[in-house]
């Protein structure tokens, strides 16, 4: 259990949306280890954002710290059909429909809410799935 000990209230990571730089640095780092175990994916900035590509065109998944001021630290990647209206809709403490690319079924996973990364994975994997050639997705059953 992490113990904040006497730091002041507000540089405590808490479900309002704030989160200190290195709990954003962590996100990422674990972020970035998901997603660079996933065959042919690289990362760049993309719009501002840390930003992971398939075969260096599609995207796989973007990071946002505090995206034009809403205050989060999330995902946004691509979501097999029906999966964002369902997540959003029973969960929308963790899950949302992220702006510009929502219209499209992607969606946006908060990671300032102590996620569970295996859960992170299972999401950033199923991004992979939908959005990536056959051949590479192959690569993931072998």
């Amino acid at each position: 259990m992490c113990h904040h000990g006497s730091l002041p209230r507000d540089t405590v990571g808490m479900a309002d949306g704030n989160h200190t730089e290195a709990e954003m640095l962590h996100a990422l780092e674990r972020v970035r280890e998901i997603c660079m175990a996933l065959p042919e994916v690289s990362e760049r900035l993309s719009h501002g954002a840390p930003s992971f590509f398939i075969r260096e065109k599609k995207t796989l998944v973007m990071f946002h710290d505090d995206h034009h001021g809403d205050g989060e630290l999330g995902i946004w990647c691509p979501a097999p059909p029906g999966v964002q209206a369902q997540v959003t809709e029973t969960e929308p403490d963790r899950f949302y429909v992220p702006a510009y690319v929502g219209h499209r079924g992607w969606l946006g996973m908060r990671l300032d809410r102590n996620p569970d990364w295996a859960e992170v994975a299972a999401v950033l994997t199923e991004a992979y799935r939908t959005v990536a050639p056959k051949k590479l997705v192959a690569l993931l059953d072998v």
